[in-house]
């Protein structure tokens, strides 16, 4: 089954988010396959058609407009929805609830929040391909630098979603609740497999999403070079130990880190202003606590 088939089944699953946080991957297929028939035509004639450049196509130029908002509003919203499944996770209130005279409601809750943590994964993942492919074939038909500078502001304004630290902190909420490394495998999806390497040379989690999406999290602190211990992510992506990151933000560790100056930067890629949002990665934090 290509991609396209595979996305299209993904969209119509019962259990779909909201259809307008995901890219329109068919749409915008269609329209660049439009432009490559144009641009076709016009090398057949050697004419020169308004709109089908050989490095610009006005008609497709809109397109980033359109992918820079949707990755904005999709990284915002995965944030927040893992966020509130760790939160629900992790709440005192919750843990003396299933602990009490109704235990026998905490594996409904815990399948709950298996079922909405594998959708959030899919949502994260599926995105991710689809953007890729959407780039991969604009440059094919329009052989532009535009999606090299495209990918780099992505990157600049923190809106890749495999780059998220929420992604990893997802992950590692699902891996906490299974209680093992042996995860899930779906018909339509694949497999989803992790791998904790812990070594002299430092600490790396690789993650193998739907058979093919790699990702690696460094789990060693840049500044202690230790295993990360509490573990804090800034806003850029880079994972610190939470007393390191205070240090480095000259942050008292009793105020946390959204108390460092505003002109701190990150120890690893000087960026400014990375303490006004921290991620708190307790789920990370469990998990290398558990292994």
């Amino acid at each position: 089954m290509g991609f396209e088939e595979t996305f299209t089944a993904y969209l119509v699953g019962k259990d779909l988010i909201n259809k307008s946080f995901h890219f329109e991957y068919n749409r915008l297929k269609n329209d660049l396959n439009f432009c490559r028939h144009h641009r076709h035509n016009e090398a057949s004639v050697d004419s020169h058609i308004d709109g089908f450049n050989q490095t610009q196509c006005h008609r497709c130029e809109w397109m980033f407009t359109e992918l820079t908002t949707k990755a904005t509003k999709m990284t915002d919203y995965f944030g927040l929805r893992v966020g509130q499944l760790v939160h629900l996770h992790f709440s005192p209130g919750m843990r003396r609830f299933l602990a009490g005279p109704f235990q026998y409601f905490k594996d409904d809750h815990e399948a709950a929040l298996l079922h909405k943590g594998w959708m959030l994964i899919q949502f994260a993942v599926m995105n991710a391909i689809a953007l890729r492919k959407i780039l991969k074939k604009y440059d094919k038909v329009h052989e532009a630098e535009s999606v090299i500078n495209f990918k780099s502001k992505l990157q600049a304004k923190h809106l890749d979603i495999m780059q998220s630290p929420w992604l990893i902190e997802l992950v590692a909420m699902y891996m906490n609740l299974k209680g093992s490394d042996s995860l899930i495998s779906d018909e339509l999806f694949g497999p989803l497999s992790c791998d904790i390497d812990i070594s002299n040379q430092g600490s790396v989690l690789t993650l193998t999403l739907l058979a093919s999406e790699k990702l690696e999290c460094n789990l060693t602190c840049p500044i202690c070079l230790d295993i990360v211990f509490q573990p804090y992510a800034l806003s850029c992506g880079h994972i610190f130990c939470k007393s390191c990151a205070c240090l480095a933000g000259h942050a008292l560790i009793i105020e946390g880190l959204k108390s460092a100056s505003p002109e701190s930067k990150c120890p690893v890629c000087r960026e400014s202003g990375v303490y006004d949002k921290p991620v708190c990665m307790s789920e990370l934090g469990w998990l290398l606590k558990r292994r």
